[in-house]
């Protein structure tokens, strides 16, 4: 059974797009003791969510969806005017969709919300938490003053695989308004969630998500940068980063973990609108610039060692162990590791690949990957195994598994997720983000660095 908190004034509230974020704002304001109907135009979506079945996997979702539907707390719809008949308050959470650049197409959510214009009555507030840049808010105000609507801006703060506990405990909640009939409504609305709110204005508050993921993008390139240079000098970045943690004015929840490039579109997204701004206001940008450019720069990594470690082999196998963009989720959406698999693919490398949460591959995938129930079948034959994504089923493979089942006992592992059990094992290499000779080399030293 759900343990979200207990609304102290339930409100009528209607939720706008029912993807990831859609879902679990709906689940959880229904959990809330809030009445909740969830609005997508996807008659598919509607009829699965209907039936307690959200579109994407995230844990707890489903089984907070059939509380609800079994308690009459929530229903969902295709058809806007019943959606909005009664909604105290609407939420939209829209999925911003970027191209292959992480540029956002802000025009779809925009016109998604037209479609709901002509259905909207007056006093209802309009809030919109939707990935979008400074200013949409405020021109959606705009446009819509005729209208008699209160609107207002949060930034989500959700994460795939720990969505439901984001929402439910999260450290604040940021509000943007200006109409100061709508905080008592917000603030009922969200306080069982959080007494901690951060009041500010529209644009503060867009600012705030732009700030927040490009701060959090900022934080892994420069771990990751500097990760590089550790392995050409030798220096180890996790002994490394034990050292900036300990460091007062950096602290220990910072965000500076070597391993991957961050992918997916949610934090270049932000910074695609930073620099968007720049660009519009004639303001140079050189450390988001920067930010985007090593990140491009790191992807390569991954690409480096798999190449390394396959030179020179005849008909290489690579066995990939996780497929999904992150754990806890069975979305392959904009997924890293799936993006490596159709780069090996097309340089003569089999892939062979296991993920827990994907039982079938896409149409498209079909022929670019071999899929296995098992990660024994994808380590089978191996001359080199990825750990793409970091299932915490992985954590039980031992030593053994790897050097009996592969070819050559050969482990990348970016982001350092099975280190305690392999980096130190006989018979093994285990290649990791800013490992010492993670190259595969000895360290090179500069003939400086020794000189009398």
């Amino acid at each position: 059974m759900s343990t979200a908190p207990v609304a102290a004034m339930p409100r009528q509230v209607t939720v706008f797009g029912l993807w990831h974020l859609g879902c679990v704002t709906a689940a959880c304001l229904a959990a809330a003791g809030h009445q909740v109907v969830g609005l997508d135009p996807e008659g598919a979506t509607v009829a699965d969510l209907a039936a307690g079945r959200a579109p994407i996997a995230e844990p707890g979702l489903d089984q907070s969806l059939a509380d609800s539907l079994a308690a009459g707390r929530i229903a969902f719809t295709t058809d806007p005017a019943a959606a909005l008949a009664k909604a105290a308050v609407l939420v939209v959470a829209c999925d911003t969709p970027v191209d292959e650049r992480d540029e956002a197409d802000v025009p779809f959510v925009r016109a998604r919300l037209e479609t709901l214009r002509p259905h909207l009555r007056p006093g209802t507030v309009v809030l919109i938490t939707s990935q979008v840049p400074v200013g949409f808010t405020r021109a959606l105000a705009r446009d819509w003053a005729g209208l008699g609507l209160q609107v207002a801006y949060s930034p989500e703060n959700l994460r795939l695989g720990k969505a439901i506990a984001c929402f439910n405990a999260p450290e604040r909640i940021v509000l943007g308004t200006d109409n100061e009939t709508a905080r008592p409504i917000l603030a009922d609305l969200m306080t069982p969630f959080s007494t901690r709110i951060e009041w500010m204005s529209l644009e503060s508050a867009e600012m705030t998500k732009h700030a927040i993921n490009a701060f959090l993008g900022l934080s892994v390139t420069f771990a990751n940068e500097l990760a590089r240079i550790c392995e050409a000098v030798g220096a180890d970045a996790r002994e490394v980063e034990r050292g900036l943690k300990s460091e007062g004015r950096i602290g220990e929840k910072a965000y500076l973990s070597p391993g991957s490039a961050f992918a997916g579109g949610t934090l270049a997204r932000d910074l695609r609108f930073l620099q968007a701004f720049g660009r519009d206001h004639g303001l140079g940008t050189p450390l988001v610039d920067g930010v985007l450019a090593s990140n491009d720069l790191h992807k390569a990594w991954l690409r480096d060692k798999v190449a390394l470690l396959t030179t020179g082999v005849e008909r290489p196998v690579v066995a990939v162990l996780g497929l999904t963009y992150k754990p806890g989720t069975d979305t392959l959406r904009r997924s890293a590791a799936v993006e490596l698999c159709r780069w090996m693919h097309a340089r003569g490398i089999t892939v062979q690949a296991h993920d827990p949460a994907v039982p079938a591959l896409p149409a498209e995938l079909v022929g670019v990957i071999r899929l296995h129930a098992s990660a024994a079948g994808a380590l089978a034959g191996a001359h080199a195994a990825v750990v793409a994504t970091e299932w915490p089923d992985f954590r039980r493979l031992a030593a053994g598994d790897f050097s009996a089942g592969m070819r050559h006992a050969r482990v990348i592992d970016p982001n350092w997720f099975l280190a305690a059990g392999l980096a130190s094992a006989p018979g093994i290499l285990y290649v990791a983000t800013g490992r010492p000779a993670a190259t595969g080399q000895p360290p090179a030293h500069p003939a400086s660095a020794t000189a009398p």
